[in-house]
């Protein structure tokens, strides 16, 4: 019976664990991983505050368990719907698309947590801006694989600088954000973002 009440208590804590990161993933894409406040997530949570601590007494540690929860919310949203479709140009074209529509069905409240989050760290030293920098070379060493088969496969001239060609995509894909957040222009920056780089892959191919 102990046994049981134990693995009750371990899934009960696992329950607030992820429901705390969830929520700090979608205020961090607004306020940045400093603005993730103990009353703030709690509040948000639905959570004590003595609740919040049983799982990080640092904050650190806290926004480098909220980064790690993001990389797993995009690969579940976005790398994983990807690559569904065939590789080669069809694949590229999906892992675009599959970001886009994340940010157009407003998952997040502040549209990308990676974009607010290397605008924030990007020049402050430390474990989380190493944790940030790794994620976006993660990012960007992926879409570059995607782009390397399409070469492979014959669908991208031999010439292809996949490192360029990922450089690209994932700008456009962060100017769609800003466009529609700063700039209100919403639909019209989504269908700019993909028929930039539906254009750019035509050219090469």
């Amino acid at each position: 019976m102990a046994d049981v009440k134990e693995d009750g208590r371990r899934a009960r804590g696992q329950r607030s664990r992820e429901a705390i990161l969830g929520q700090a993933v979608s205020l961090a894409s607004v306020h940045g991983l400093d603005g993730l406040t103990l009353g703030r997530l709690a509040e948000a949570a639905g959570v004590s505050k003595s609740g919040f601590f049983a799982h990080w007494r640092d904050k650190e540690q806290l926004q480098l368990d909220t980064i790690e929860w993001a990389v797993r919310q995009w690969t579940d949203e976005i790398v994983k719907p990807a690559l569904k479709a065939p590789p080669g140009v069809a694949r590229v074209l999906a892992l675009h698309e599959a970001r886009l529509r994340f940010y157009e069905r407003g998952v997040l409240p502040g549209g990308c947590f990676f974009y607010t989050a290397r605008v924030e760290f990007d020049d402050r030293p430390g474990p989380v801006r190493d944790r940030v920098a790794e994620s976006m070379a993660d990012w960007l060493r992926f879409v570059e694989r995607l782009v390397r088969e399409a070469v492979e496969l014959g669908e991208l001239p031999p010439e292809t600088d996949p490192a360029q060609l990922a450089y690209e995509i994932d700008a456009l894909g962060e100017a769609a954000v800003t466009h529609t957040r700063l700039l209100g222009r919403g639909e019209a920056a989504y269908e700019r973002a993909r028929r930039a780089v539906h254009d750019r892959l035509k050219e090469f191919a």
